[in-house]
């Protein structure tokens, strides 16, 4: 089933030039009649965003990601310089409604309003409805632990997507339904960021303009057997995601479960199967916590760094040259793409260019993949 449409060499891009063509590709958004195109600011906060995830080596969440954006531009579904309504406050609790903006955007300014709270409370929880595409949730985990907070942030997708089987399950009732936390240490903050699914929607988006197979144990067919092909997914009928871990994947569905329910039923929005005509938008969850005003950061801190280097020191089996924590492929695969480049899929390439053409922006100069 795989695509042989031909999709042009594969190229390599700067994080600065990468950053540069996805700002101006914002900037020159089409939208509907009345709605101004994305400002300078905003333009730059989603692709030093989508960027900083290609650099990380999570490429689901990247310049792809750009496609989609200027898509729900053009239609209104995604509204440039959306103000975040509050719904209701107190001082440990906001819950707001995004007004179909950015979800980098307004998930920046969710941080801001909470870390404020947690600062003066010790603990914060808000939720957005009706926000954009957040991106890479390790992101907002990071931000939160890079101020010295505890940070846990979950996503859901208001019902619409359904993609992820139960387990034993032919149908999908379920969207991916992410997890992050986040905790700061004297170096690199501390974030697990993970699908309930068990490979982000996104990476099979990925394998699709990259036509490559995807590895056993994240989809099946619709008849349920096990398939390396992500073009199962647009089958008629469709092929579904697996909850991650094998087995054990009934841990990870109900995990999925509660999720989908806390989240959606805390922000106001949907539980699958969302309503006919539902659109989907992110419905955000966030707790931030300050440990300041429990046992103290200096304390937590510590803490962390101690579990982090008894387990740096674990003895390893044959062939295995160290253990690997939360975040350290991520920041590996950071340091060589800084100075290789941001390797990019002929055909993604090739629609950017395409989209770029059309509005007037410049193309950059790209290296061919070696």
């Amino acid at each position: 089933m795989f695509n042989s449409q031909e999709s042009g060499p594969d190229v390599v891009l700067s994080a600065e030039v990468a950053r540069r063509f996805a700002r101006d590709l914002f900037s020159a958004a089409e939208v509907p009649a009345g709605a101004a195109p994305p400002s300078a600011t905003e333009s730059a906060i989603v692709a030093d965003s989508l960027v900083e995830s290609n650099l990380r080596g999570h490429d689901s969440h990247g310049l792809l990601r750009v496609l989609e954006y200027l898509e729900q531009l053009s239609t209104g579904e995604l509204v440039a310089g959306a103000a975040l309504t509050t719904l209701s406050e107190s001082s440990g609790h906001l819950a707001a409604d995004a007004g179909r903006g950015f979800g980098q955007v307004q998930c920046a300014a969710l941080i801001d309003r909470l870390w404020d709270m947690a600062k003066a409370a010790g603990i914060a929880c808000g939720v957005l409805r009706q926000c954009g595409h957040v991106g890479r949730l390790g992101e907002w985990a990071e931000r939160i632990a890079a101020r010295g907070g505890c940070g846990l942030v979950a996503v859901t997708d208001n019902g619409v997507p359904r993609v992820v089987a139960p387990p034993g399950g032919l149908e999908a009732r379920l969207s991916t339904n992410p997890l992050a936390l986040g905790v700061p240490t004297e170096g690199e903050p501390l974030v697990l960021d993970f699908s309930t699914s068990a490979v982000a929607n996104g990476k099979l988006k990925a394998a699709r303009l990259a036509n490559r197979p995807v590895p056993y144990g994240w989809i099946q067919d619709a008849a349920g057997e096990p398939s390396t092909d992500p073009f199962v997914m647009l089958a008629a009928p469709p092929g579904t995601l697996l909850p991650f871990g094998g087995d054990q994947a009934y841990k990870a569905f109900g995990l999925s479960v509660l999720l989908d329910v806390l989240v959606s039923g805390l922000a106001g929005g949907f539980c699958p199967p969302a309503p006919d005509g539902t659109v989907e938008f992110n419905n955000v969850l966030m707790v931030v916590w300050s440990p300041a005003r429990f046992a103290g950061e200096s304390h937590l801190r510590g803490q962390a760094d101690h579990l982090i280097a008894a387990l740096r020191a674990t003895p390893t089996k044959p062939g295995v040259s160290a253990i690997q924590l939360p975040g350290d492929r991520a920041q590996s695969v950071k340091a060589r793409r800084l100075v290789e480049g941001i390797p990019v899929s002929g055909r993604l390439w090739r629609e950017l260019l395409t989209v770029a053409r059309q509005r007037g922006v410049e193309v950059p100069p790209v290296q061919p993949c070696e």
